[in-house]
């Protein structure tokens, strides 16, 4: 495993193969738009009912859309290659989907997600318990924004801190998020900074070992890790 005091120093030796098709990049997605492609099909019935009920029992949108930090495409150590954006994010920005899951609030307020949030409605609830939540982001992972397996993405003020407090943070983003991923079947919800270092441990050992098959085995550990309600999201 990635040791938690790896810091940008020691990283950027391995950056290089990370995402290059060469590493697997293509069959990977080709997997990936497939199954989200099928896992949309399949759960269309299911995500209609979840729908109808988040509406019946709650005022408010169905979905939830919040700007996450995606994908880092830049080289490495290349002078000026962020010259074009006016604000270094760390990854390309985008909107993320789930299933609204609590109570709608006044603005976006970007804090951690918490197991126990006293915003959470009953249904939601009942969502997050199983993941069901999560099911719009197989149109993320079909726009190419995200993978089935990959570094949870982050909201940009809470990157912008955690990559000032924890070494490495950042090269999580050489890969797309995920909806699952290696620190999620291994870890609970973050609840302090030592909780992000783990995470981020986890996260990288995945990077540096990423492939088709990896990702084919922690799909299938993500099962049980749902059923039995372990893991973090």
């Amino acid at each position: 495993m990635v040791e938690p005091g790896w810091g940008t120093e020691t990283l950027p030796s391995w950056l290089s193969h990370v995402a290059s098709p060469g590493n697997g990049e293509r069959p990977r997605r080709a997997l990936n738009v497939a199954a989200a492609g099928i896992g949309l099909v399949v759960a269309a019935p299911f995500m209609l009912l979840i729908a109808a009920l988040i509406k019946l029992t709650s005022r408010g949108p169905v979905l939830y859309m919040q700007t996450r930090v995606g994908i880092d495409t830049r080289t490495p150590g290349k002078p000026g290659g962020n010259g074009r954006r006016r604000v270094d994010h760390g990854g390309r920005p985008f909107t993320i989907y789930k299933f609204r899951t609590m109570a709608p609030s006044q603005g976006d307020v970007q804090v951690w997600a918490r197991p126990d949030d006293p915003r959470v409605t009953a249904v939601g609830r009942l969502l997050r318990k199983y993941r069901l939540d999560e099911l719009p982001q197989l149109i993320n992972v079909l726009r190419g924004e995200m993978n089935l397996v990959g570094p949870r993405p982050e909201q940009p003020k809470i990157f912008a801190e955690l990559r000032t407090q924890v070494p490495g943070y950042e090269w999580r983003q050489r890969v797309r998020p995920g909806i699952t991923g290696w620190a999620q079947i291994n870890q609970q919800y973050d609840t302090s900074i030592e909780d992000v270092r783990r995470k981020v441990a986890y996260d990288l050992e995945y990077v540096t070992r990423q492939s088709l098959l990896e990702d084919l085995k922690i799909m299938v550990r993500t099962l049980p890790v749902m059923v039995f309600k372990q893991g973090a999201w």
